[in-house]
């Protein structure tokens, strides 16, 4: 069986293509396969992953096209489809890896005998870097329940080598149609993950380029897609856990909503009112939450938006949108 199955959706990121690509093909770990699924690109994305796998001859890699655009979700599955690796991993097809990743996720997964192996990583701006680390979890119950659900980690899919039976004995599928939010699909993954492993070493890098990113707003189709993976997300949950998780659940629900506080907006405001408001009870609960995060929404459930907007400005505007550029 092949080690790891890469899966690389591809659309639109024609700038980045060549780095993302080369980063894989140059891998360290062998035995692995990388599947690029072409989205339906309407630029030179496609063309420039083929000129670098045509560089790396010895590499098991092939491009699968989707005649028309489906969307992210749809593209993950579609790799799926056509994975046999005894792990998988998620690359985006704008970010770069380092060249050891793979070996040492692959190698912690088969000395642990790891459902999941998370790793930290970088957020990389158009200047600099942040280095984002992991809390160290030892059980699938306290990564699923303290990590993703208690918002103390992201449940982002590309951190993360997870072996493919997961996905294939619980019958577990990106969102099809529903691309934001469609991360959450990791959550599954770890309510179904009988053991978890962590390496304390940034691999990936997340590239962001727009600093202005974390407050954008978002669409009434993007918002109604994140709702749809969340409650699709809670019933998984309940299904496989009844109400034990009550609690989790609720932090959950806080995390989704906290971005429409890291804001100015007094619409982004009235939706975290409207949103999930059972959970506001929880605001300053959360035991592993930094203390930071549970003002803020504190502050939220008590209304007080002048601190909330503070907030948002000396972090986010400033830090962010300065320092981190």
């Amino acid at each position: 069986m092949t080690k790891v199955s890469v899966i690389i959706p591809v659309f639109k990121v024609e700038r980045f293509a060549r780095k993302c690509a080369e980063s894989l093909l140059s891998q360290t770990l062998k035995d692995v396969e990388y599947i690029f699924v072409d989205d339906a690109s309407p630029d030179a994305s496609v063309s420039i992953i083929e000129e670098a796998i045509s560089g790396h001859p010895e590499a098991d890699a092939r491009i699968i096209h989707h005649e028309h655009n489906k969307g992210l979700p749809s593209a993950r599955n579609t790799g799926m489809e056509a994975a046999r690796g005894e792990y998988v991993f998620h690359c985006d097809g704008d970010d770069w890896v380092e060249p050891v990743m793979l070996e040492k996720l692959y190698a912690a997964a088969k000395e642990q005998d790891a459902d999941i192996v998370y790793c930290d990583f970088y957020l990389s701006f158009e200047k600099n870097e942040r280095y984002m680390s992991n809390p160290t979890f030892t059980s699938a119950e306290d990564y699923l329940k303290r990590g993703l659900l208690g918002g103390t980690m992201k449940y982002n899919v590309w951190n993360k080598l997870v072996r493919r039976s997961i996905y294939t004995d619980n019958g577990i599928l990106f969102p099809d149609g529903h691309p934001m939010g469609e991360d959450m699909t990791m959550i599954k993954v770890a309510a179904c993950a009988g053991s978890v492993a962590y390496v304390p070493e940034a691999f990936y890098h997340y590239v962001r380029i727009n600093t202005n990113a974390y407050s954008q707003t978002q669409s009434a189709r993007q918002l109604a897609d994140i709702r749809f993976n969340v409650d699709d997300t809670v019933r998984f949950l309940c299904d496989r856990f009844g109400d034990s998780l009550d609690k989790e659940i609720s932090y959950f629900k806080l995390g989704i909503k906290l971005p429409f506080i890291i804001s100015d907006s007094k619409e982004q405001y009235r939706l975290w009112q409207e949103w999930y408001p059972e959970a506001d009870k929880y605001a300053f609960a959360c035991p592993d939450l930094p203390l930071r995060t549970k003002c803020l929404q504190w502050m939220a459930a008590k209304r007080l938006w002048f601190g909330v907007r503070l907030y948002y400005l000396l972090v986010y505007k400033f830090i962010y949108g300065i320092i981190y550029r």
